[in-house]
């Protein structure tokens, strides 16, 4: 029975692999067949000039043939064009011939090509490129190139269930595409098969590049491409030899730059885009007739040197929100250092996002929060709203993970800080705590002291005032840090707790528009703050002590 079994199963492979040999020459005939169709002069002309044979392909709108098979090697596609073109120019170690079985395909495969960087692409659509090293790399196919990608993604642990592909490419790039699209449409647009062969829409190199290794980056990993939180990005550097290009691009007034981002050209329906043929040179035809563009013309200059090449895969931020309790009056919101010294035992955003970090894998993390209190200051009651953004993080944080987030944080031997409600958020919580920030309403109660005794007429008097406008000129601790501005600002209502057992100190429970100095509201601040509760209560009041019992906002909440 095993040996049954075992005669079936290669049985079955070698189908699998005739089937696979089958599909691959059928794919070869239908390439051949359509470069056959192709204008032959056109091809020699840009073969001569340097073009590599995937370049000579997207111009002539054989991009799909070429993508759709990303096993096709370099030495297959030169070939290919050189058989029918009859072309005798240098580059394959062996003449043309026609290949039309597997053995020719197999023996194609070890053919030792000759390196020579394009003259548009640049080595780029030839997998040809310099590492980090300095060292010349080159890969024969588009799977072999995603085989490269793939290291690097797995390098850095990234745990993921989708990725977009970013490409950026030095500008000379683009002008060579111009150059070429120019010079054939000034030498063959009268011919009969321009329009149909050499259609007005161009497909850039940088999109023939996504369209080449993104299925097979996608089997690689086990993932789609979609719009992703998580950016594979290549990006293609030259070195100093380039910069006369440079020169003669400010001599002719080339030298306006563009603003681009890669992550808004990523559609769903792949991230790739076509360009129009008249937009590609929209303002080289012009110039083309007042001869500012010398050094875009064809031919092009031999290039000798590919570009650098720089393989860098992260994800955007993570945001993990929710909101923090203070409990010490010797910890400050942000980490405080003055002339190497540190202020305060700790800080929030150490012992909060120092220890969100690790757990999410991160590179770093910025800690943001709705306002913040004094370093003498605790926050209680509801807590208050924060972030923590987590830059490059290789593990998004579960449902479990962040509860065990918080259950660390709060079990920490200090007990200075306290967190809940924690989750993990989009944009839309940083959007919505900015929101409500500028909206919302904060609570405080403060131990108070003056010098005479209270009276039931203070506790009505501050009892009976609702929404009280006051204005506040920055305060004079805070003058070295902050613009000199008088801000109007409302405080909603104020009730008195007395204290037993003394008279001259009280507590103040007072709901506040966000921005109020309390501090500054209770002494009046030298009268930079009017009307303060001394000067309502005719008499100086001194603040002792300060707690935030709420933030009223809607995010974060249980």
């Amino acid at each position: 029975m095993a040996t049954a079994g075992a005669t079936a199963d290669g049985n079955n492979e070698e189908e699998r692999v005739n089937s696979s040999i089958k599909a691959e020459n059928d794919d070869l005939k239908l390439l051949r067949d359509s470069v056959r169709a192709l204008p032959t002069q056109p091809l020699k002309d840009l073969l001569s000039n340097g073009v590599c044979a995937r370049c000579i392909f997207r111009l002539f709108s054989l991009h799909e043939q070429i993508c759709s098979r990303p096993s096709l090697v370099t030495p297959i596609l030169s070939t290919i064009l050189r058989e029918v073109t009859e072309y005798e120019g240098d580059g394959v170690s062996s003449s043309p011939r026609e290949t039309k079985d597997l053995s020719d395909l197999e023996s194609l495969r070890e053919v030792k090509e000759e390196i020579k960087v394009c003259s548009v692409c640049l080595g780029i659509l030839q997998f040809l490129y310099n590492d980090d090293n300095g060292t010349l790399v080159k890969k024969d196919s588009a799977g072999d190139f995603a085989g490269a990608m793939e290291e690097v993604v797995k390098q850095e642990g990234h745990q993921i269930d989708s990725f977009s592909l970013q490409v950026s490419l030095p500008q000379d790039v683009v002008e060579k595409e111009q150059a070429v699209w120019l010079y054939i449409k000034e030498k063959y647009s009268s011919e009969s098969w321009f329009l149909e062969k050499f259609p007005p829409e161009g497909f850039a190199t940088k999109d023939f590049l996504k369209l080449s290794v993104t299925n097979p980056l996608e089997t690689l990993l086990g993932v789609k491409s979609n719009v992703s939180s998580f950016r594979v990005r290549l990006t293609y550097t030259l070195s100093d030899a380039s910069t006369r290009n440079q020169h003669l691009r400010e001599k002719n007034g080339f030298c306006k730059r563009r603003k681009t981002d890669d992550s808004d050209n990523f559609k769903k329906d792949g991230g790739f885009h076509r360009v129009e043929g008249h937009d590609l040179t929209r303002n080289s035809s012009t110039d083309l007739e007042d001869g500012r563009v010398g050094f875009l013309k064809f031919p092009l200059e031999k290039v000798n040197q590919c570009c650098s090449l720089n393989f860098q895969c992260y994800r955007t931020s993570v945001y993990v929100g929710g909101r923090y309790l203070k409990y010490s009056r010797n910890v400050s919101q942000t980490r405080w250092i003055i002339d190497d010294e540190r202020m305060g035992e700790a800080s929030v955003e150490e012992i909060v996002g120092g220890n969100i970090l690790p757990m999410c894998q991160g590179d770093t993390y910025k800690f943001h929060a709705a306002g913040r209190e004094d370093i003498d200051v605790r926050m209680l009651g509801t807590g208050r709203p924060f972030l923590v953004e987590i830059q490059n993080a290789r593990q998004v944080p579960s449902d479990v993970l962040i509860k065990d987030m918080e259950n660390k944080i709060n079990s920490l031997e200090s007990k200075f800080v306290k967190v809940k409600n924690l989750k993990v958020l989009g944009n839309q919580g940083w959007e919505l705590m900015r929101e409500g920030e500028a909206e919302k309403q904060k609570q405080y109660s403060a131990l108070v002291w003056i010098p005479r005794p209270l009276i039931d007429d203070d506790v009505q008097t501050l009892a009976s005032l609702k929404d009280m406008q006051i204005l506040q000129k920055t305060p004079i601790r805070v003058l070295h840090r902050r613009s000199p501005l008088e801000r109007e600002k409302t405080i909603h209502w104020m009730r008195i707790e007395r204290i037993a057992g003394s008279s001259q100190y009280f507590l103040l429970h007072l709901c506040t528009q966000a921005g109020t100095y309390i501090k500054e509201f209770v002494h009046g601040d030298l009268g930079r703050t009017h009307p303060s509760i001394g000067s309502i209560l005719k008499c100086r009041a001194e603040i002792l002590q300060l707690d935030v019992t709420d933030v009223k906002m809607d995010c974060f909440q249980a």
